[in-house]
């Protein structure tokens, strides 16, 4: 009987102690988007900008800015604060990939390039 007792405290334990990591875990991911989100969300006057002209590039386009993405978010490169990508008129699928992109990361603005150029004369302006 008091073998039974032990073995069901100690599951109790395993399973509060993933409970509890996981709990810790989801809030660390928590805190982690809440410093993305105010961090990357506008434009800022000064900083490093990345600004990328793509045409018909739908086979690398999404690997591309995924890895840009990646070492900006957990690389050094703290001091970069937008990605603006720009669609030079292409005719495959690449503004779809930019599009989709552009909603799951707030970081990555997509432009025509008209757009883009207001948004570097706008950068110049306000600083």
């Amino acid at each position: 009987m008091s073998i039974e007792r032990d073995e069901i405290d100690m599951l109790d334990f395993i399973i509060n102690g993933i409970f509890w990591v996981l709990a810790l875990y989801g809030l660390f991911e928590i805190i982690k988007n809440i410093i993305y989100i105010c961090t990357y969300t506008n434009l800022k006057s000064d900083g490093i900008y990345v600004i990328i002209a793509a045409k018909n590039q739908e086979n690398k386009i999404e690997g591309f800015l995924r890895t840009i993405l990646f070492r900006i978010m957990y690389g050094k490169e703290e001091c970069v604060k937008d990605v603006i990508v720009t669609d030079l008129n292409s005719s495959d699928d690449t503004m779809k990939i930019l599009e989709k992109l552009s909603k799951d990361y707030d970081g990555i603005k997509v432009v025509n390039w008209k757009e883009c150029k207001e948004v570097i004369d706008n950068i110049k302006e306000a600083s």
